[in-house]
């Protein structure tokens, strides 16, 4: 018999923590929930497959993309497999997602992008954000213990997938990273970089910042932060690097995913250079 609590909210937030997702991973599920659950008008015990199915078919009508169905067929299963613990196998076949190249910027594009960024610290964001092939959400969460700066690597902590990664520190970047330190008199569990209220910056602040600097470089490419990272990887290919080293450094689980900037190369990791200090 399944379980049923009295808030739904608070035990699918509960659960999310538990198996430690992200904010934003809760969120979306949250959302995603609310909207079947208010679709349905049925009681949690009486909702069934039948009613799982015609929810993501009425969403497939509307033309929402393959992976907004993933999304909400996630988040589904979430509830009723995870939260209300009702063995209800929904046996829908995922959405099929195109499969689209990434927008990647050139060396050269990725030069005028840092050029047009006048204030040091928010450059300094974006150089570190290319030079590592970082997520934006990674790239915030940075605190100064996380850094190895003469070693010239670094670690994400519980990135996605809740999991730990080496990244690699630019030469170039180093000495400014060491200042920006000093200057904010930042201790080991400061985050690297906080606004000028002490406060975290949000993703919003970073896609803001690479969007002005887009118009001022005049660069006619759609881009936000993670074309910076599809950057990353496409100019390590283009540097020699072959397909399990990109792998690494991008945190993918399976190799199919880096096949996109696949390109043979037989070069010790350790070795990496971030492209960073080819340009």
């Amino acid at each position: 018999m399944a379980y049923i609590p009295v808030n739904i909210e608070e035990a699918v937030r509960k659960e999310c923590k538990r198996r430690r997702y992200s904010y934003q991973t809760t969120k979306t599920y949250l959302y995603c929930i609310n909207r079947f659950l208010k679709w349905s008008r049925e009681d949690l015990g009486k909702i069934s497959k039948k009613d799982v199915r015609l929810f993501l078919e009425k969403l497939s009508d509307r033309g929402l993309s393959g992976n907004t169905m993933n999304t909400y067929h996630m988040a589904i299963r979430f509830l009723f497999e995870e939260v209300l613990e009702k063995r209800m196998w929904i046996d829908i076949k995922y959405s099929k997602t195109p499969k689209k190249l990434p927008v990647v910027l050139s060396k050269e594009e990725i030069k005028k992008l840092f050029s047009a960024i006048d204030n040091k610290k928010h450059r300094l964001m974006i150089e570190l954000l290319y030079s590592a092939g970082l997520r934006v959400s990674e790239l915030i969460n940075l605190k100064v213990y996380d850094l190895e700066i003469d070693k010239g690597y670094g670690f994400v902590r519980s990135g996605k997938g809740n999991k730990d990664r080496l990244f690699i520190l630019s030469e170039k970047l180093r000495d400014k990273i060491k200042e920006l330190i000093e200057e904010d008199l930042l201790d080991k569990g400061s985050y690297l970089f906080s606004s000028n209220r002490n406060l975290k910056y949000n993703i919003r602040t970073i896609q803001q910042i690479i969007k002005k600097a887009r118009k001022k470089a005049k660069i006619d490419k759609k881009i936000s932060p993670h074309t910076l990272r599809h950057s990353f990887a496409t100019h390590l290919v283009e540097n020699g690097y072959d397909l399990t080293q990109v792998q690494a450094l991008l945190g993918h689980k399976s190799p199919e995913t880096t096949m996109i900037y696949l390109h043979t190369a037989s070069k010790n990791m350790i070795n990496i250079k971030s492209p960073l200090d080819s340009i």
